[in-house]
């Protein structure tokens, strides 16, 4: 999983990054209202953790601005602000949570865990199964009819993106930021080399799935009945 942290507190930033990742979180930082708008808008992310007390814009105007656009990634707000009708405002909002400073880590990643666990895509926390395909998050395992493959920190970025995308079609510019970051410079063969990657992966797998390239844009996973 990609995460947004939106934090102006420089330290607590730091040390919740720090946190995230030891869990095995890739985890994007930022530390103003308008960079969080900025980057939200990408909708490369599958969580955004959200202060509310920021500055150039405050987190429920980041929030009100994500959700006007179409931007349905789950939020969580982690604020100081911790009065009902504080909570209540934000939920009504958009948010999807609201967890009140100071809070423990323990609790920070049950609430993700909450709502990640998607009961149409997510069989347990550490599994998802799309068509006939098992991807073992935890263990970076994908298996198929015919058998299964452990794969690399890449692959199994880019392999879970599409799964949880099924049929969407996926620009290269959005597999590039969800991926490798939106400030890595790296080229746009890599991006050709890892689908090739798993393309390989879904044909020894024995899948039906099949990563077509949707001439111009980027990629899209599909079942080949639908060729």
């Amino acid at each position: 999983m990609r995460i947004l942290l939106v934090e102006d507190d420089k330290q607590l930033n730091k040390t919740l990054s720090f946190q995230l990742e030891t869990e095995g979180f890739l985890v994007d930082s930022c530390f103003d209202g308008e960079e969080a708008c900025y980057y939200g808008e990408q909708n490369i992310y599958d969580l955004i953790l959200l202060d509310r007390m920021l500055p150039h814009m405050e987190g429920t105007q980041v929030l009100t601005a994500l959700r006007k656009k179409g931007i349905s990634t789950p939020v969580i707000f982690l604020t100081a602000l911790g009065s009902l009708e504080d909570k209540v405002m934000g939920l009504d909002l958009g948010a999807d949570d609201y967890l009140v400073k100071p809070f423990a880590i323990e609790e920070l990643l049950a609430r993700i865990r909450c709502i990640t666990r998607r009961p149409n895509t997510l069989n347990d926390t550490n599994t998802l199964s799309v068509s006939d395909i098992t991807w073992r998050m935890d263990e970076s395992i994908l298996s198929g009819p015919s058998g299964s493959y452990t794969l690399s920190k890449r692959e199994a970025a880019l392999m879970e993106t599409f799964l949880r995308r099924k049929d969407q079609v996926l620009s290269r510019n959005i597999l590039l930021l969800k991926v490798w970051g939106p400030d890595s410079d790296v080229e746009e063969g890599n991006l050709d080399n890892y689908i090739h990657f798993l393309r390989r992966r879904l044909a020894g797998a024995g899948s039906c799935l099949q990563i077509k390239t949707i001439r111009g844009i980027g990629y899209c996973l599909q079942d080949r009945t639908e060729d």
